[in-house]
């Protein structure tokens, strides 16, 4: 009787142990995911958004902020996890001279149920992923 019980609790510490694998890795890929797709949405816009009229005029580089955040919402969307993510954009700091931006994406997970799975109440467990990033459009001559 003892050796059931026993192989009940081993089976019973298996699952547990694989529901933390799964939630950690859930974390972990969405922010490295979130982070090289902020990276590269955010160049990519600062780059796409110069005003290269006034660039030819006065050979100063500048940027527009509605371009930008246009641009930036537009390739995030499309590189993201494909509308599958609750994101929340947030804007700090947009200059346009010198092209500089500050800028958060702030990702929840899917809700998981750590505690109570049998209450009326159940109090789910989301977790934010936060990423942050400030950038400076720099030309060497």
């Amino acid at each position: 009787m003892k050796w059931s019980f026993a192989s009940l609790g081993l089976i019973m510490i298996g699952l547990f142990g694989f529901l933390i694998i799964i939630l950690f890795n859930e974390i972990t890929v969405s922010n490295e995911q979130d982070y090289y797709t902020l990276k590269d949405a955010a160049e990519a816009a600062m780059i796409e958004s110069v005003d290269v009229a006034y660039y030819r005029l006065t050979g100063e580089i500048k940027m527009s902020q509605e371009k930008f955040v246009e641009n930036f919402t537009r390739r995030f969307t499309e590189t993201s996890t494909f509308g599958q993510g609750n994101y929340e954009i947030v804007f700090y700091q947009i200059s346009e001279t010198p092209p500089k931006v500050s800028l958060r994406i702030v990702d929840s997970t899917n809700s998981y149920n750590i505690y109570n799975t049998f209450s009326v109440d159940l109090d789910a467990t989301q977790i934010n992923i936060v990423n942050e990033l400030s950038a400076i459009l720099d030309v060497y001559e």
